[in-house]
């Protein structure tokens, strides 16, 4: 589940705050008042999302992972 904090108490608690996210892989929403909110999120897990999303640009690279996400799938179901 997804922590949300305010904007004045991520400003109080950021270094905590950061190192939660890191640690624990989980996204913090930090809500402001009359503005959009943002997502805080470690590197490690922001550069797997966009490498997943580059590897999904090319129509025929996302068919062969699919393929092979339902080989592995289908191993494990025998195993």
């Amino acid at each position: 589940m997804l922590q949300a904090v305010t904007y004045a108490e991520a400003r109080q608690r950021l270094a905590a705050i950061m190192d939660n996210v890191s640690d624990s892989h989980q996204p913090t929403i930090i809500t402001r008042y009359k503005a959009r909110p943002v997502v805080l999120m470690s590197f490690d897990d922001y550069n797997s999302i966009m490498e997943t999303a580059h590897l999904l640009q090319s129509p025929a690279n996302a068919a062969r992972l699919r393929a092979s996400l339902e080989a592995v799938s289908t191993v494990d179901k025998q195993s």
